[in-house]
């Protein structure tokens, strides 16, 4: 870089926590930040979950160069110990963050390309010389050019869920039968989403923290109205990692969560069924129908919520040379330390702008986005992420390198491969090759506790 490109913008990708947390930083840094938002407000995807409860406290999910520019306004910190929603954690905080940075956050600007100026993906010639260019279309169509020091991507994950397929892909009718497949917790509060499933038999696909929370949503549901059911479709077993760290988890709402989960496998109001890989939903009349790569089918079903991970959207950086796991999809160095067969939230060493570099200098994936498919991340790390790469940034190494931060412990945030094999699902039947088994579940739900923080 230049002394011209020295004086451009770092463009940020994202008001969501993690952006406008690296906004807060750059700003504390005396760097000027550019965020880009593609929703109409600060949180645009955190506002879509608004009705799920954190498993972080205030104090969790807050970061300290956000609060420095928000203490001057009169902004009144919440209760250190309470549990957000996401609307709480975006109309409290968020949007109070973007409106103190101002005119540095723009609404409704969707990035639709990185590259280098003048320099596509092949052309090495005085490629670190340039600056970025970074492409955008705005909520009334128009397209812009935004020229850049520097870039980070805080854009997330929460655009491109996982489909239900095992293999990753779609299953067969899956596309045809979107009408009755949700990607998302229901808000069982709102009148649409509580008649779309009241009174049905439901599947609900996944084994994470957000199923559990599904579950718990449509067993208290069918408490109060007769003949709601829910089937939980498990691609490996139910065994002691099911339900992450229960009474152990030094964040003690996720922990509270797997243990609703165990609870609700032990009472009575859905049936499970185990070791059940889907690759194909048909019609049976007006209903649908799972089937399994092994050829067993489910009894036909109303509705499908299928909450089997997330992944990046890794298409508008195709330009530019990113060092990316095979596996995970997240940064090289930073895979092994957020291996979900390996590593829960809180065993995930902290990291910076070592572990977060690309062949590509100045471009930075962070927040959910750096963690690929990996389902391990907290808001805390995020906010360690973008402390150490605004340090760097500004020149200021030794920060840069500096750790400052501890995680709390967890079973919770348990992944795929591994567990998937038949020695650690620890239960008779299931598994990865056996036929599927079913048992009974059941709670009555207190009130939901999830999200990825």
């Amino acid at each position: 870089m230049n002394a011209l490109t020295d004086q451009l913008p770092v463009v940020v990708i994202g008001a969501g926590p993690v952006g406008l947390a690296a906004a807060a930083h750059l700003v504390e840094r005396g760097l000027d930040p550019l965020v880009l938002e593609a929703g109409p407000a600060a949180g645009s995807a955190v506002r879509e979950w608004s009705h799920v409860r954190l498993f972080s406290t205030w104090g969790e999910v807050i970061d300290p160069a956000a609060e420095k520019l928000l203490a001057p306004t009169g902004w009144v910190r919440p209760d250190a110990a309470a549990y957000p929603t996401g609307g709480d954690w975006a109309e409290q905080y968020l949007q109070p963050l973007a409106d103190v940075l101002g005119d540095t956050v723009r609404y409704g600007a969707r990035v639709t390309g990185v590259a280098r100026a003048g320099r596509d993906r092949i052309v090495d010639a005085g490629r670190d010389e340039q600056p970025f260019t970074v492409h955008i279309e705005t909520a009334d169509g128009r397209e812009e050019r935004i020229t850049a020091r520097a870039v980070i991507d805080a854009s997330g994950t929460w655009s491109t869920p996982s489909p239900m397929g095992a293999d990753g892909l779609a299953a067969l009718g899956e596309k045809a039968a979107a009408d009755r497949i949700s990607y998302r917790l229901p808000d069982l509060n709102d009148p649409a989403a509580r008649a779309r499933y009241a009174g049905k038999r439901t599947a609900v696909i996944g084994s994470g923290a957000s199923a559990f929370t599904a579950l718990a949503l449509l067993a208290d549901l069918a408490e109060e109205e007769k003949g709601t059911h829910a089937v939980w479709i498990l691609r490996r077993g139910i065994g002691a990692n099911t339900y992450g760290g229960g009474e152990a988890d030094q964040l003690p709402a996720r922990g509270a969560l797997g243990l609703r989960a165990k609870a609700a496998v032990e009472a009575g109001h859905a049936s499970a069924i185990t070791g059940f890989r889907t690759q194909a939903v048909s019609h049976d009349g007006d209903r649908l129908v799972l089937e399994s790569d092994d050829g067993h089918r489910t009894d036909p079903i109303d509705e499908v919520i299928v909450l089997t991970g997330l992944r990046p959207d890794l298409s508008f950086l195709a330009e530019l040379r990113l060092g990316l796991d095979e596996r995970l999809q997240a940064p090289t160095d930073l895979a092994p330390l957020i291996d979900p067969n390996v590593h829960s939230c809180g065993t995930v060493y902290p990291h910076g702008v070592n572990e977060l570099s690309h062949p590509e200098q100045g471009i930075y994936l962070v927040g959910m986005k750096s963690y690929g498919r990996a389902p391990t991340f907290l808001a805390m790390t995020g906010y360690e992420q973008v402390r150490s790469i605004t340090a760097a940034i500004a020149g200021d190494q030794e920060a840069a390198e500096r750790v400052e931060l501890i995680l709390p412990e967890t079973g919770v945030c348990g992944g795929a491969g591994l567990f998937d094999e038949a020695e650690n699902t620890e239960q008779s039947g299931g598994g990865c090759c056996a036929a599927p088994t079913t048992l009974q579940i059941g709670i009555g739900a207190p009130a939901a506790t999830s999200g990825g923080c």
